[in-house]
């Protein structure tokens, strides 16, 4: 049975504790925290935990900071990210992106929805819980803030599910949700495409073998991967055939909850003895979203395949990346670019937790300030995320059950002149008490899992 909740006084707490959350959302923004530089944002997140009164704040061996509240013996733990990407372009900014500005609605600077709005929200979440006696009997809650999401997703919780040994029932990830509820999204992998050559004098190319000439024609041969359809005359087969049941006949209505299959283009490397000779190496990096009845091996095989590929032959190589880049603190804990696809069930216990949370308090359809909703009218409450998280390890390696629900807005990701809503601080605090109070493992029903990908044969944790 769940308990009986003043729901009122969830979210007049919530609102007590807007321009707390403002200014600690402020705060984190004001300290640069790209991945691996994220040792003065962690400091000042176990500052404000340690002020709050948090039971225990510790940083673990990667630099991920975690505060605990509760003696249970069972975990709950809600997830945000709090490296960001870099600012790129300073000139695209209207405002300093680590000073910023607030207005009566937004709050504007670099990592404000991602996502560091959902690190200052979890962590007064956490407090109100205290405050009003509602830590779920049994339970600790768990906040954590990771790193190194930007440049490896999931890793970071790798890290605690391996070294730290912490299992948590259920995670609430707060990454950026447009006002609504997230139960899955693609998974992705990055793949590396190299091609040999031979170099010769540039006033004479026929005496080499152009590396980049070569790398030309696949690259050419990926963009119809990702734009062509699949009809039957089709040579290169687009993604979308996973959308299809001829063509994923397991999966397609999955793929289709989630959307299709992406690849693109994301770098490119080559080597030449000079400008006036031929390029003898060329490399490309690919970045792959996988949707439901992909796998890691179906799409490193779809790249080897192509025309252009098989054309080359012993010329190509195709593979995927590793990570090994050091946290903040000299840590480093080596894994593959490999980021698993999942799905969770609407009518599981944790989201169904947060489903009845926000009917209970703001109704059945997705709520926001004035700015946000333009993205917001008219979509399900019940969603997933086009882009990924860290969810791709908790729920996508490990089976934990995951749900998405946060302040901001994915379009804001990565992008110049970055804003969150003050609204939605307060409104994703209020969901957080509600939901771990109206969670009720009884109401399980088998799995929680709907679709998830296969890990590779590498020997990972």
């Amino acid at each position: 049975m769940t308990k009986e909740l003043d729901f009122d006084a969830i979210k007049a707490a919530a609102e007590s504790h807007r321009a707390d959350m403002t200014r600690f959302l402020r705060a984190m923004i004001s300290h640069p925290s790209e991945s691996c530089e994220e040792g003065e944002v962690v400091a000042c997140i176990k500052a404000e935990m340690e002020s709050l009164g948090y039971d225990e704040v510790k940083v673990d061996g990667l630099g991920n900071v975690m505060g605990f509240i509760g003696d249970g013996d069972k975990i709950i733990a809600i997830d945000s990210h709090i490296d960001t990407v870099g600012i790129g372009n300073i000139e695209n900014w209207d405002a300093d992106p680590y000073e910023g500005y607030e207005t009566d609605e937004i709050i504007y600077g670099r990592g404000g929805s991602d996502q560091e709005g959902g690190m200052a929200s979890a962590t007064y979440a956490a407090k109100m819980m205290k405050d009003m006696g509602l830590i779920p009997e049994g339970y600790k809650i768990m906040v954590v803030g990771t790193v190194q999401e930007e440049d490896c997703d999931g890793m970071c919780w790798q890290y605690i599910y391996n070294k730290d040994g912490i299992k948590p029932e259920f995670v609430i990830s707060t990454e950026p949700t447009d006002g609504g509820i997230y139960r899955g999204h693609r998974g992705r992998m990055e793949i590396r495409v190299d091609v040999h050559g031979t170099s010769c004098h540039g006033s004479a190319p026929d005496r080499g073998d152009n590396a980049i000439y070569k790398m030309a024609d696949i690259i050419a041969d990926v963009r119809a991967l990702n734009n062509n359809g699949c009809d039957e005359s089709t040579d290169i087969k687009g993604l979308v055939k996973m959308l299809d049941p001829k063509y994923n006949p397991e999966h397609f209505e999955d793929a289709r909850f989630l959307g299709r299959g992406t690849c693109t283009v994301s770098q490119i490397f080559y080597t030449s003895p000079s400008r006036c000779a031929v390029a003898d190496s060329c490399a490309i990096s690919i970045d792959r979203r996988m949707t439901a009845g992909e796998t890691w091996e179906s799409c490193l095989d779809e790249i080897r395949n192509l025309p252009a590929a098989k054309k080359y032959g012993d010329d190509v190589k195709v593979s995927m990346y590793m990570y090994d880049r050091p946290s903040w603190t000299g840590e480093v804990y080596e894994t593959e670019a490999y980021f698993p696809t999942w799905i969770n069930k609407e009518t599981a216990p944790h989201v169904k937790a947060l489903v009845d949370a926000h009917k209970a308090m703001f109704g059945d359809e997705r709520i926001g300030c004035e700015p946000s909703m333009d993205k917001r009218t008219g979509r399900p409450l019940c969603d997933k995320w086009t882009f990924s998280t860290n969810c791709v390890s908790i729920q996508g390696r490990y089976g934990i059950p995951c749900v998405g629900f946060g302040p901001g807005a994915e379009s804001q990701a990565h992008a110049p002149n970055e804003v969150t809503y003050k609204d939605d601080l307060v409104t994703a605090a209020a969901m957080y008490v509600a939901a771990l109070n109206l969670y009720d493992p009884s109401q399980a029903d088998g799995d929680a899992t709907v679709f998830r990908a296969g890990l590779t044969n590498n020997k990972i944790d």
